[in-house]
């Protein structure tokens, strides 16, 4: 699938972890890279995992990724409240991320950080409406 036609769920990317996957590219000389899971969310294809991975590739300009549909039941709610957070920062496509790449620490508290606690007010939230 085309790239730029998954919306990222995502708003930074752990340097470290891009590291890891540019040098694992490197050592095997090719840019192979497993299936990204994604799901159509409100009418729009959404990256569920891999935006690691997948600006690895668009590093690599590659504009074609491997994707396959994710058929677990997530957290949907969750997954919205990320594609909002994008779009209001106006992160569409995985290369709006390239000013996003920051230190695992800072990715920690920036992103980690941040879901921990939007999933802690989403259960107070489901358990108030009870």
């Amino acid at each position: 699938m085309k790239i730029d036609a998954i919306q990222p769920t995502q708003l930074y990317i752990s340097s470290e972890k891009l590291n890891t996957v540019m040098r694992s590219l490197a050592r095997t000389k090719s840019m192979v890279i497993e299936h990204i899971p994604i799901k159509r969310l409100d009418n729009q294809v959404v990256f569920v995992d891999g935006h690691t991975r997948v600006f690895a590739a668009f590093l690599h300009s590659l504009s074609d990724i491997p994707v396959c549909w994710e058929d677990e039941e997530l957290d949907w709610d969750e997954y919205r409240l990320c594609v909002g957070w994008c779009k209001e920062e106006g992160i569409n496509v995985i290369s709006d991320l390239r000013k996003r790449v920051v230190a695992h620490k800072d990715y920690q508290v920036l992103w980690l950080d941040r879901c921990k606690k939007m999933q802690i007010d989403l259960e107070i939230k489901r358990k108030t409406k009870i």
